[in-house]
């Protein structure tokens, strides 16, 4: 079917949920960080507004990270159903690497995580706060081994293979390969750049329809400001990773850009647009900038860039995928340092929360850090084959002995069962975001909880206050 194998299907199919997965853990990373911020600012200041925004944004991370642990559960098995190959062959470093995740970052967010959810009025304050900064901690160390062992795939380091297996020898240079430190600053900084935008897109929308209070405008003041710092920063973190992507995978760089040959000694310039042609061997319709490529990539007007034809044809990545998986992550990039700027112009207007322009804006720019994520994880990704290993083992070595039905029937499952579970739980999530934070500016002290005006301190529910006022009073009268 369309000139697919079971290959194509399991690979298919192993982008689709990871796809899926890769969404819950970056706001899950951002959010954890953001309701640190936020208690630590409640109990520095004791301004409520802090303390409802907590409440609030603490229901939506409670189900984004539900989400996330299913959907990363189904990532760990198949490694071991569709790619058995790969697990038999790189299995000694990548299964310790996943080992010494679940030790450290999962037990330490699965130990804090009740108290952080459920124990608002039943710990101290400090108590309260050391397990909510043990959580966001919890997250930047699983990031940190998910790279760790995604990163030692790209950049192979500290190894032997003997019996054709991968033996360990040096850990460190396992886990500090060459790609790993710029990799993890970029993924750990898009995650926060992604949920500043999704807070700030909740705050638009609410703004917009007319629910103007303090804690919205908490949300979209602090969101800007993460967007105008972070932003640009990232823009210098992703120079720095291609310039290493450049050093380690010139494969990758040159799909990226389309850039087929050279000419002479001419410098590279850089291709805007166009459409990469595999077959043909080269990028139709190019608008190019003379000599930027050269300048971008290598930091000087006269050195080449690699090109796809200095590559064997079966080690070239796909130039037609990752050319535009990577425009559409760098205009975003774009995008979001444009929308800083902006909100720093109107704040010193004191406009941030009126202009409407920019905060349909703010709004449509609320999926833009996600979207973004995920072009570059098809970029890195579908950049580095055929390798599976970079170098080492090719994909099509990698995967387990399927038949194009039994991929078929189990893509076309994963489907109706992802659409349908995770479906749902983004639409609760959306509907809590829907509701926003509930405030009384005339009771600052009220502690919240059922039967209370405030944000209550129920992390899962998104039952209307008022009924719950309701039912509370209900069972005090039973």
């Amino acid at each position: 079917m369309f000139g697919l194998e079971a290959l194509d299907l399991a690979r298919i199919q192993f982008a689709f949920t990871i796809s899926f997965h890769i969404l819950f853990p970056a706001i899950t990373i951002g959010l954890a960080s953001y309701l640190a911020v936020l208690e630590g600012l409640w109990l520095k200041t004791h301004n409520d507004t802090y303390r409802d925004l907590y409440h609030f944004w603490s229901k939506i991370f409670a189900v984004n990270f539900g989400m996330g642990v299913v959907s990363g559960l189904v990532m760990a098995y198949q490694f071991g159903t569709n790619w058995s190959r790969f697990s038999d062959f790189a299995g000694a470093v990548t299964g310790p690497l996943l080992t010494y995740e679940v030790l450290t970052a999962f037990f330490l967010e699965a130990g804090f995580l009740g108290v952080m959810l459920f124990g608002w009025n039943k710990v101290g304050r400090g108590l309260h706060f050391f397990s909510t900064v043990m959580v966001a901690i919890g997250t930047l160390i699983s990031t940190f081994w998910i790279l760790a062992s995604n990163s030692w795939m790209q950049t192979p380091q500290g190894f032997e293979i003997i019996n054709g297996q991968v033996i360990p020898t040096d850990w460190l240079a396992v886990i500090f390969n060459p790609s790993f430190p710029y990799r993890l600053m970029h993924m750990a900084t898009a995650a926060f750049v992604a949920t500043a935008f999704f807070v700030g897109s909740s705050a638009a929308w609410h703004l917009l329809r007319g629910k103007d209070n303090p804690a919205i405008r908490t949300m979209l003041s602090m969101a800007m400001w993460m967007a105008l710092i972070v932003a640009p920063i990232q823009a210098v973190i992703g120079d720095f990773h291609g310039l290493n992507t450049l050093e380690h995978q010139p494969a990758k760089i040159a799909a990226i850009e389309g850039h087929w040959e050279n000419k002479g000694d001419e410098a590279t310039p850089l291709i805007l647009f166009g459409w990469p042609d595999m077959k043909e061997e080269k990028t139709k319709f190019a608008v190019e900038i003379p000599y930027l490529g050269s300048l971008i990539l290598t930091h000087s007007l006269d050195k080449q860039v690699p090109a796809l034809k200095e590559f064997p044809p079966e080690d070239r990545p796909n130039s037609t995928i990752v050319f535009w998986s990577f425009r559409i992550m760098v205009g975003l990039g774009l995008l979001m340092i444009f929308t800083g700027l902006w909100s720093l112009w109107l704040r010193k207007r004191d406009k941030l929360y009126t202009s409407r322009p920019f905060l349909y804006l703010a709004l449509w720019m609320g999926p833009s850090g996600l979207i973004a994520i995920l072009a570059g994880w098809f970029t890195t990704e579908i950049g580095r084959q055929p390798w599976v290993v970079y170098g080492l083992m090719r994909t099509a070595d990698a995967s387990s002995n399927h038949s194009f039905m039994q991929m078929s029937i189990t893509l076309i499952l994963f489907v109706v069962v992802y659409f349908a579970l995770f479906g749902a739980g983004l639409g609760y999530m959306m509907r809590l975001v829907r509701k926003g934070p509930k405030i009384d500016e005339g009771k600052e002290t009220n502690e919240g909880g059922p039967g209370q005006k405030r944000t209550p301190a129920r992390p899962l529910s998104a039952a209307d206050d008022e009924h719950a006022d309701h039912d509370h009073t209900v069972t005090k009268e039973i």
